[in-house]
C-alpha cells in the first residue's frame, strides 16, 4: 500500500510539473494587480538564460521553506509559447521546480514592460516582490540573501 502512495505522489508531481499554462498581457496584469496578505515574488526568466537558470534554486528554496506561509514563488518564463513543450516542460521537470510556473505570451514587450516596472530595461532575469500594495522590482540576478534581503524590505514598508 505504502508503494501504491510513493507510485501515486510521484505521478502526480509529474503531471503537475507538465500542467505550465500560457498566459497573456492580462493575465499578467490581474496576477500582478493582486493586492493581498500574500507575499508574490514574481521572477521573469527564460530557459535560455544562464543567470536566470543560476539563480532559480533560491526561488525554489524560498517557496520550499515558507509553504506554510502566505507566500507565492511565481516564475514567468519569457521563452516563446512554441518552445513549451519542446523545451520548458522538459526544463520544469528535469529541474523539478514546484514553484508556480508560467509561460508568458504576451507579444511585443514594448506594450508590457513599462506596465510591469517603469524602470525595466527589460533584461532578465527580473523580480517582482509584491505584497499588501506595494512593490518592489529588481532587475539582475539574485543571489539568496539579496532574495531575502529584499523580501524583508518590503515587509518593513506595510504597516
Amino acid at each position: 500500500m505504502r508503494i501504491f502512495l510513493l507510485l501515486l505522489l510521484l505521478s502526480t508531481s509529474a503531471v503537475q510539473a507538465q500542467n505550465i499554462p500560457i498566459i497573456t498581457q492580462a493575465d499578467l496584469y490581474t496576477l500582478l494587480a493582486k493586492n493581498d496578505d500574500t507575499l508574490r515574488v514574481v521572477n521573469f526568466w527564460a530557459t535560455w538564460c544562464g543567470p536566470c537558470v543560476q539563480e532559480l534554486p533560491h526561488f525554489e528554496k524560498l517557496q520550499r521553506n515558507h509553504h506554510d506561509k502566505p507566500l507565492k514563488v511565481i516564475l514567468v518564463s519569457l521563452d516563446f509559447a512554441s518552445q513549451l513543450q519542446k523545451r520548458v516542460v522538459p526544463f520544469v521537470k528535469k529541474r523539478k521546480l514546484t514553484s508556480t510556473v508560467v509561460l508568458f505570451d504576451g507579444g511585443d514587450p514594448n506594450q508590457w514592460i513599462d506596465r510591469v516596472e517603469p524602470r525595466w530595461s527589460g533584461s532578465i532575469p527580473a523580480t517582482l516582490f509584491l505584497y499588501k500594495g506595494k512593490r518592489i522590482f529588481y532587475e539582475g540576478q539574485l543571489s539568496e540573501p539579496e532574495l531575502y534581503q529584499y523580501i524583508q524590505k518590503i515587509k518593513k514598508q506595510t504597516p
